[in-house]
């Protein structure tokens, strides 16, 4: 038991670090751009300075490191990652859409700068992933595999399919088979492609950038149920923002399909099932074990 806390306290204080080194990235590679407008610049460091878990900058770190590379060859990647992801958190918290005037604890976006600052930082933070791809990663053919990746998640047929649905699934009666649809694109399809980014990066081969990609997904879909869960079980403080409105909002969760024992089910299912994807990595990807339990202990 000892030995267990020992190792959790050792990968939480490597995981903190590797959070400061992407925090230290991103700022580095805005305060460095002069040709930024000062007002946009101040709006996308207030949303990228908002703290937060970095499940995705670090699952790109990791996976590369299970693949044999190490975590300065992935910062860039991990960098732009984290800058699609805050962009979609600011763009959510608009009026037009979920509508929350706090975001970790501090005035949303919105709030902060007004609405139309806050759409533009949204743009200019997942127009400037793309920029950090093409500038930072040294190898053009690299940046041109990870530009394909992060697009592809993140676009249409990614994250904004499952916004759209999830937007017209508002108050509609609806089914697990939708539930993860949403969930699928909405979240686990951009934890897909920070695995395998983290594994583009160490030149991962074919097998490898499989087995990534169905463990970020697998973890993706674990972690919005479990979003689900805590909307439903935390208390505003735990989650620096109100909870119970997907409830109040009529929103299309597992939970309202399947209800909290089932959801709970499920999620230890898929962490079970990432773990599992992980075997033939054996111990350099521990890393990546680590943060799919995370989940269960989030959860919790």
């Amino acid at each position: 038991m000892a030995s267990t806390r020992v190792l959790n306290e050792k990968y939480d204080l490597l995981m903190q670090q590797l959070a400061r080194s992407v925090e230290n990235t991103m700022e580095q590679y805005l305060l460095q751009d002069s040709a930024v407008p000062e007002k946009l610049r101040e709006a996308m460091l207030y949303s990228l300075r908002a703290g937060g878990k970095r499940l995705r900058p670090i699952m790109v770190i990791f996976a590369c490191q299970a693949c044999g590379g190490r975590p300065d060859d992935a910062l860039p990647a991990a960098a732009a990652v984290e800058m699609v992801h805050t962009y979609s958190l600011i763009h959510d918290d608009l009026p037009a859409l979920d509508d929350d005037d706090f975001r970790r604890g501090r005035p949303s976006s919105h709030k902060a700068f007004g609405e139309g600052v806050a759409i533009l930082a949204g743009d200019a933070l997942l127009t400037y992933a793309f920029h950090v791809l093409t500038l930072h990663v040294p190898r053009a053919d690299l940046a041109r595999q990870l530009v394909m990746e992060l697009s592809a998640a993140a676009g249409p047929a990614g994250m904004i399919g499952g916004q759209i649905e999830d937007l017209l699934a508002n108050n509609a009666p609806g089914t697990l088979e939708m539930v993860d649809y949403i969930h699928t694109h909405k979240t686990a399809m951009l934890l897909r492609a920070a695995a395998r980014m983290g594994g583009l990066c160490a030149r991962a081969d074919p097998r490898q950038l499989e087995i990534l990609g169905d463990y970020g997904l697998k973890v993706g879909q674990a972690f919005q149920i479990t979003d689900d869960l805590l909307d439903i079980t935390a208390t505003p403080q735990q989650m620096g923002k109100p909870t119970q409105k997907d409830h109040k909002a009529g929103k299309l969760t597992y939970p309202a399909v399947a209800g909290v024992e089932q959801s709970n089910r499920q999620v230890q299912k898929l962490i079970e099932q990432a773990l599992d994807d992980l075997a033939e990595l054996q111990t350099p990807a521990e890393p990546l074990r680590h943060l799919a339990r995370m989940i269960i202990k989030r959860r919790n």
